[in-house]
C-alpha cells in the first residue's frame, strides 16, 4: 500500500527545540538540541507510519498573504528579530537541511503562502491514489481528515493518530464541519477571534444543525443563539477565509520525486555524518 507522509517541518522543529529537556551542545559548544530532537523524532515518525513517499515542508520568512485579510493574523507570535539567533529554532535549520539531504528526504522552505497550504494541496491531489499521513500538531489539518487521510501527532511513546473517530470523540463533529466550527470558536494560536460567548459546546450544536454560514444566516430567526450571532456574519466569513487552505498551482515535487527508501542509521550516526555531533 502506497502512503505519503507530509511533515510540517516548522511545527516539528518548534516542538523539538522547545520540548527538549535542556539546551544540548556538541563538542564545539554549538547548540544542537533542535536538530537532535528533529532528526530523532522524524525517524520515529517514519518508523511508526511506514511511508513509501515523504516530503518535509518549512515556513520561510516572507509576508503572510493572510495578513492582507486581517492585519492581526498571527500577530501574537514571538518577534524573533528581537531574539539572539542562537536562541531561536531557526539557528539550527541549516543543519536540519543537511540531515534531510543526507537522508535523501525531499524538503522545501515555502516562500509565498504557508506550509499548511502546500500540505493541504498535496493531500487533496494524492489522497485518491494513496493513504496520506500529516505529521503536525496544527489542528487546522483536521478539516482534511477522511478515510484516506490521518493526522499523526508525535509525542514520543504517547504519539497518536487523529482520524474520523478521534474528531467525533473529541469535538462531536465530522471533518467537513471543522472550518465552520473553528470560525465560530476562533483560533488563539493564529490570533483569530471567534464569536463572543460562543464556546466549543455551542459551536458544536450550531454546526450539527446548519451546514454552512450561509445556511445559518438564512435560518437565523429560528436559531436559539440568534442574539449572539446577529452581528457576526462578516466575522465568520472572514474567519473561514483565514482558516481555509489556499490551493497551490505549482507544487515543488512530483509524487515520483517523493519516493522514499528507509535508512538504517540512527540519529547520532546521521549527525556525525553531517559533522554536527
Amino acid at each position: 500500500m502506497k502512503k505519503l507522509l507530509l511533515v510540517d517541518g516548522s511545527n516539528l522543529l518548534f516542538q523539538m527545540f522547545y520540548g527538549m529537556p535542556s539546551r544540548i551542545t556538541n563538542k564545539d559548544g554549538k547548540p544542537i538540541q533542535g536538530i537532535l530532537g528533529f532528526v530523532g523524532a522524524l525517524r520515529k515518525i517514519i518508523t511508526a507510519t511506514s511511508p513509501t513517499h515523504i516530503c518535509v515542508l518549512f515556513d520561510g520568512e516572507h509576508e503572510n498573504p493572510r495578513s492582507s485579510l486581517y492585519e492581526d493574523y498571527k500577530s501574537n507570535r514571538i518577534d524573533y528579530s528581537t531574539v539572539p539567533l542562537e536562541d531561536t529554532p531557526f539557528s539550527q535549520l541549516p543543519d536540519i537541511y543537511k540531515a534531510l539531504e543526507y537522508l535523501k528526504i525531499p524538503f522545501k522552505e515555502i516562500q509565498d503562502f504557508e506550509t499548511d497550504d502546500y500540505i493541504a494541496t498535496y493531500t487533496k491531489v494524492y489522497q485518491t491514489q494513496m493513504e496520506v499521513v500529516i505529521a503536525s500538531w496544527d489542528s487546522d489539518y483536521f478539516s482534511l481528515i477522511n478515510d484516506k487521510v490521518q493526522i499523526y501527532r508525535y509525542r514520543g511513546k504517547s504519539s497518536y493518530i487523529c482520524d474520523i473517530a478521534y474528531l467525533n470523540d473529541k469535538l462531536h463533529i465530522t471533518p467537513d464541519k471543522y472550518i465552520f466550527y473553528k470560525s465560530l470558536v476562533g483560533d488563539s494560536a493564529d490570533n483569530i477571534k471567534g464569536v463572543h460567548k460562543i464556546g466549543p459546546v455551542t459551536a458544536t450544536k450550531i454546526v450539527n444543525i446548519y451546514s454552512s454560514v450561509e445556511e445559518l444566516y438564512k435560518n437565523l430567526d429560528a436559531c436559539r443563539y440568534q442574539n449572539l450571532l446577529k452581528n457576526a456574519k462578516e466575522k465568520l466569513i472572514l474567519n473561514e477565509k483565514l482558516i481555509s487552505f489556499n490551493t497551490i498551482e505549482n507544487l515543488p515535487f512530483s509524487i515520483t520525486d517523493l519516493q522514499y527508501s528507509s535508512s538504517k542509521e540512527n540519529t547520532i550516526d546521521v549527525l556525525k555524518k553531517i559533522k554536527v555531533y
